[in-house]
């Protein structure tokens, strides 16, 4: 705890007091990014850190395996879907990033099995069952590892079809007034890649 305090001391007479005029500049007039990231609240994947980017530039929402729910309008919580819906309809956000990664651990979880031990994790990971399914048909014959990893490419690919389920995102991607983007960070090597219209990962 003492060193997020030590932390949070540096950020405020150092960054904070550099970057003054942007601040006071949100607070006074609200925030307007053009871009939203879904991705792992996974503690080393850090959209902001990878990016480079400055407060106010993107809309982060982090959950487990960066996973988009399909379009279920209920009375249920639907934190990620509420998050989507505010970026796209109250901040008019014009591109939607799924960032996925390497070694994630809700993937991991998936494959193995052991999503089914807990009271909400279990459910959540089921939206990736198809990314798992496909992972294993394409990397049949391969090592466990490119499976794995197979599936955390398709993850990308299934919460993509996700948000097309939303009405109000396929119109505005269909108008283009929105662009869908799948990212994939590798951990070990630094690499970003890029899901092409081919539906092929290419380094950025």
């Amino acid at each position: 705890m003492q060193r997020l305090i030590d932390g949070f001391r540096r950020f405020r007479t150092s960054t904070y007091e550099r970057k003054r005029t942007l601040f006071d500049a949100l607070a006074q007039h609200g925030q307007s990014p053009r871009a939203m990231v879904i991705s792992c609240c996974d503690s080393r994947v850090d959209p902001g850190l990878i990016f480079s980017t400055e407060p106010g530039d993107v809309f982060v929402v982090r959950n487990v395996a960066n996973l988009v729910p399909p379009y279920a309008p209920s009375d249920e919580y639907h934190g990620i879907s509420a998050a989507i819906e505010f970026a796209v309809q109250g901040l008019g956000v014009v591109q939607i990033i799924i960032l996925g990664h390497a070694r994630c651990g809700g993937i991991r979880a998936l494959m193995e099995g052991r999503q089914s031990s807990g009271e909400f994790i279990g459910p959540w990971m089921r939206i990736a069952a198809g990314a798992r399914d496909r992972a294993i048909a394409l990397t049949e014959g391969e090592p466990l590892a490119a499976t794995y990893r197979c599936c955390e490419l398709e993850a990308i690919k299934g919460s993509l079809n996700n948000l097309m389920t939303f009405p109000w995102i396929r119109s505005r991607v269909d108008s283009g007034r929105v662009v869908l983007h799948g990212w994939y960070f590798d951990l070990e090597s630094g690499d970003l890649l890029w899901l092409g219209e081919d539906g092929e990962f290419q380094a950025v």
